[in-house]
C-alpha cells in the first residue's frame, strides 16, 4: 500500500515537472525568430532633400551557423558570411530580379539599377 502511495507521488511530480518544461519552452519561444529568418524592427526614410530619398533600416536575425544578416531580393536575409568579409556584396543578390547591382568603388556597398535609370545606393555599415 505505502509502495502504491510512493508511486502516485512519483508520479504526480514528473507530471508537475513536465507541464512546467512546457510552459518555460514556450516562454522562450515568444519573441524569438526561427533559424535561418529575419525581420525589420525599425525603418525610417528622410525625403527632405529633392530627388533623394534617405532610409535607415534595422533588421533582427537568427541565422545559422556561418551566415550573418545581409540582404536578397531587397528585403533582410540570411547570407554567407564570407560574403561579408569579403565584401563581395552583389553575391547575396540585393537587388530585385530586374535590377543590376554593381560595387562601389571603395566596396562599402551597392547600387542597384532600375531598367529606367533609377539608381538606388546602398551603403553597409
Amino acid at each position: 500500500m505505502q509502495i502504491l502511495r510512493v508511486a502516485w507521488a512519483l508520479t504526480g511530480a514528473a507530471i508537475c515537472c513536465f507541464l512546467l518544461l512546457l510552459l518555460h519552452s514556450r516562454l522562450l519561444k515568444e519573441g524569438q525568430l526561427a533559424a535561418g529568418t529575419c525581420e525589420i524592427v525599425t525603418l525610417d526614410r528622410d525625403s527632405s532633400q529633392p530627388r533623394r530619398t534617405i532610409a535607415r533600416q534595422t533588421a533582427r536575425c537568427a541565422c545559422k551557423k556561418g551566415q550573418i544578416a545581409g540582404t536578397t531580393r531587397a528585403r533582410p536575409a540570411c547570407v554567407d558570411a564570407g560574403i561579408v568579409r569579403k565584401k563581395q556584396w552583389c553575391e547575396m543578390v540585393p537587388c530585385l530580379e530586374d535590377e543590376g547591382c554593381d560595387l562601389l568603388v571603395n566596396k562599402s556597398g551597392w547600387t542597384c539599377t532600375q531598367p529606367g535609370g533609377r539608381v538606388k545606393t546602398t551603403t553597409a555599415l
